[in-house]
């Protein structure tokens, strides 16, 4: 059976909302689209759907939708209470879960520096993946809040279709 959905969103946790937002928005072109709002465990609604997936200890946040330039959403979320946990700067790849998002870009090299020019960092060496064609890249790379970004020159298809182990 063909599956019948999108990819829609992805939320990520950092630990100052109007910092992130501004990074987002001008390093990566993303747009916002809604927010930022407060969310308080005493609201209804709202306070009550949080509480009800984020656990009995989530108190306050502050969140805000953005949008790629392609359409894919992105959460931004700012734990108040409990507060914020940052990660520390090693890829954690072994871990459950999600560990890194990865944009497509043609100038890889462009928006590696923007990303590192704006508070990032550059993770790896930017890796041509299928020589001796030198085509096909990616790098990967960290915004300023330690989620890592992986970058491709081609969409996923592109990349990962009709390759072989080797």
């Amino acid at each position: 059976m063909a599956a019948s959905y999108d990819f829609n969103h992805v939320g990520i946790s950092i630990p100052d909302l109007d910092a992130a937002i501004a990074w987002y928005c001008d390093v990566l072109g993303f747009a916002l689209i809604s927010g930022p709002h407060d969310v308080d465990f005493e609201q209804p609604r709202t306070g009550e759907q949080a509480r009800d997936v984020l656990g009995h200890d989530f108190k306050r946040m502050r969140m805000a939708h953005l949008a790629t330039p392609n359409g894919v959403g992105i959460e931004l979320f700012q734990l108040i209470d409990p507060p914020h946990e940052p990660k520390g700067t090693t890829v954690e790849y072994w871990r459950s879960g999600i560990f890194h998002l990865c944009l497509t870009h043609k100038d890889i090299e462009g928006l590696t520096r923007r990303i590192v020019d704006h508070g990032g960092r550059q993770l790896s060496k930017i890796w041509v993946e299928r020589p001796p064609s030198t085509e096909y890249k990616m790098v990967y790379c960290a915004d300023p809040f330690g989620t890592v970004i992986e970058i491709y020159t081609h969409s996923y298809r592109e990349m990962q279709g009709g390759r072989r182990a080797e």
